[in-house]
C-alpha cells in the first residue's frame, strides 16, 4: 500500500571479508533507532542492510581460508546476521550483491541507462589503485605516498576499462547539495564534499578486466569486463526496492543513507552522478558518522585495543550495548569506547539509573496501589522529537536520561513512601504520578532500548516490580 508518509533508511552494505566489528554495529544501530522511531510516529518504514560481496577482498579471504567465495561468504554473512539478532536490529531486508535474482537485474538495468545517456565509454587508464579502498586514487588523495585510510602505497596500473562520465555531473551535484535537495549531515561533511566538487570531479573507471576482477557482475555485451565494485554496490539501494525487476517497492525512493565518513565520496559524488545519469531522484539525506576508536586510537590487533561487539553483548546484554552506542557516541564526530568506560557508563546510566528507577517506582506501586495505573499516552516531547529528526541520537538519549534523573530526584523530594503512611490518598496519587512519568520515559526508550522498554511497560501494566533489569557490574 502506498502512503503519503514513507521513510526509507539504509546502512552501507558491508564487506564480508572478516567478522563484523564495532563500526558495523554502530552504523546499523543508528539506522535501527531511526527506523524504529519513524515506525512509532506513523511512517511506513523500510530498513535495508546487507553485504557487498563482489570484492577482491572476499576472493583473497576465501583463498586464504581454502574455500570458494560462495562457501566462504555463507559463514561470514551468518556472523553479520547473528550480530544483528543479538543487537536487536529490526531490518526489513538483508541484500547480498551475489544474489543473481534480487540484485543483478537492477545493476544491469542501471548500466544500460548510463550507456543510453552516453555516459559509459571505453578507455585505457594508467593510474594508482588502492587495494584497500578498491578504488583508483590520485596523488593528492595520498599522505606521504600512502592511502590515509589504509596506510598502504597504491599500485600503478594500466588497464582498458569502461568509464563513467562523472565529470559531466560536477555542477548539478554541487547545486543539489547547496540547495539542500541532497542534505549532508553534519555540515563539516557537506563542506568536505563541496571542496571536492569545487576541484571538479574526474571520470571514474566502472569496470575492470575479468582476469583482474574474477568475482562480480559481467558487463552487458562484454564479458571480458567485470563491473567495478562501486557501480555494483551503490545500486543495491534501489535494486532492493525492485529496480530492474518489477519496482514493487520503488515508492520508498528516495531515502536516507547512513554511512561512515570514509565512504562519503562514493555516496555524495559517484552515486548522485549515477542517479542523475539514469534519470532517478537523488537520496534525501546522507548521515555521515565518524570512526569509533578505543583509548583515542584506531582499534587494531597490534595495539590490543579491539573491542568485539559480540563479547560486550554476551557480557552485558543487548540493551547495554545499544545504550552506550546511542548515548555516548556522537553521530557527527569520532567516538571512543574502552572496557572501563563501558562498565562505568553501564553502572551509572543503567544499573544505578534506569534499572534502579524502574525498580523503585514499581516496588512502590506494587506495594501500595490496588491495581495498574490507567495510562494516557501523550506525544513525544519536543526536545526528543527535534533531536531524533535532526539525527542527534545521543542528544535524544541524553534528554531521556535527564528525565530519568529528574524523576529520581522527584521520588526523593516528594517521599511518597513516607507520605502514604499518614495520607493514603495523597501517597497513592504521588505514586500513580511517578508511574505515569515512568511510562512517558518508557515510550521514548522504545526505539533506543526496545527489549527494556517492553519489560518496563509490561511491569506497569501488571503493576509489579520488574526483574532486575541491569545488575550492577563490579
Amino acid at each position: 500500500m502506498i502512503t503519503q508518509k514513507t521513510f526509507y533508511i539504509t546502512s552501507p552494505i558491508f564487506y564480508p571479508n572478516a567478522v563484523p566489528h564495532m563500526g558495523h554495529a554502530y552504523t546499523t544501530l543508528l539506522c535501527d533507532i531511526l527506523a524504529r522511531y519513524h515506525r512509532l510516529v506513523g511512517f511506513e518504514t523500510y530498513f535495508l542492510t546487507g553485504t557487498d560481496e563482489h570484492t577482491e577482498k572476499v576472493v583473497k579471504a576465501a583463498l586464504s581460508a581454502g574455500q570458494e567465495p560462495h562457501a566462504y561468504l555463507e559463514d561470514v554473512v551468518t556472523r553479520f546476521k547473528e550480530l544483528y539478532v543479538h543487537l536487536d536490529i529490526s531490518y526489513d531486508q538483508f541484500i547480498r550483491t551475489s544474489d543473481q535474482a534480487a540484485h543483478w537485474p537492477g545493476v544491469i538495468e542501471m548500466w544500460k541507462r548510463l550507456t543510453s545517456a552516453g555516459d559509459i565509454y571505453k578507455s585505457t587508464y594508467t593510474g594508482l589503485y588502492c587495494a584497500g579502498c578498491e578504488a583508483f586514487v590520485t596523488e593528492k588523495d595520498l599522505v606521504d605516498g600512502k592511502c590515509p585510510d589504509h596506510g598502504i602505497e597504491p599500485e600503478q596500473l594500466k588497464e582498458e576499462n569502461y568509464f563513467f562520465r562523472l565529470s559531466k555531473y560536477t555542477r548539478p551535484i554541487k547545486e543539489k547539495i547547496i540547495s539542500g535537495e541532497l542534505r549532508i549531515v553534519p555540515g563539516t561533511r557537506k563542506n568536505e564534499i563541496l571542496a571536492l566538487l569545487n576541484g571538479g570531479l574526474q571520470d571514474v573507471s566502472f569496470s575492470r578486466p575479468k582476469e583482474k576482477m574474477t568475482w562480480g557482475i559481467p558487463v552487458p555485451c562484454d564479458e571480458t569486463q567485470t563491473m567495478y565494485i562501486w557501480m555494483d554496490a551503490l545500486t543495491n539501494y534501489i535494486t532492493a526496492l525492485g529496480f530492474g525487476r518489477g519496482e514493487e517497492k520503488m515508492y520508498f525512493w528516495p531515502g536516507m543513507h547512513v554511512l561512515g565518513k570514509d565512504i562519503l565520496r562514493f555516496h555524495a559524488a559517484f552515486w548522485p552522478g549515477m542517479l542523475l545519469s539514469a534519470g532517478l531522484p537523488l537520496p534525501k539525506t546522507l548521515l555521515v558518522h565518524g570512526f569509533i576508536t578505543s583509548g583515542g586510537k584506531k582499534m587494531s590487533k597490534t595495539l590490543g585495543n579491539v573491542i568485539d561487539p559480540e563479547e560486550l553483548l554476551a557480557e552485558y546484554g543487548t540493551d547495554a550495548v545499544r545504550y552506550f552506542l546511542a548515548r555516548h557516541i556522537s553521530p557527527f564526530e569520532d567516538g571512543d569506547i574502552t572496557r572501563e568506560g563501558f562498565k562505568d557508563a553501564y553502572n551509572a546510566g543503567l544499573a544505578n539509573g534506569l534499572g534502579n528507577l524502574a525498580s523503585r517506582i514499581m516496588q512502590l506501586a506494587q506495594t501500595h496501589l490496588t491495581g495498574p495505573v490507567k495510562l494516557e499516552w501523550k506525544p513525544y516531547p519536543k526536545e526528543f522529537t527535534e533531536a531524533m529528526e535532526n539525527f542527534e541520537i545521543n542528544k535524544a538519549a541524553e534528554y531521556v536520561w535527564s528525565r530519568i534523573s529528574a524523576l529520581d530526584h522527584k521520588i526523593t523530594e516528594t517521599a511518597p513512601f513516607k507520605v502514604i503512611k499518614t495520607d493514603t490518598m495523597r501517597g497513592s496519587e504521588l505514586i500513580a504520578n511517578l508511574v505515569h512519568e515512568l511510562a512517558a520515559i518508557d515510550l521514548m526508550l522504545e526505539p533506543i532500548l526496545p527489549a527494556t522498554s517492553k519489560k518496563i511497560i509490561e511491569a506497569i501494566m501488571a503493576n509489579k516490580k520488574p526483574e532486575n533489569l541491569f545488575p550492577r557490574k563490579d
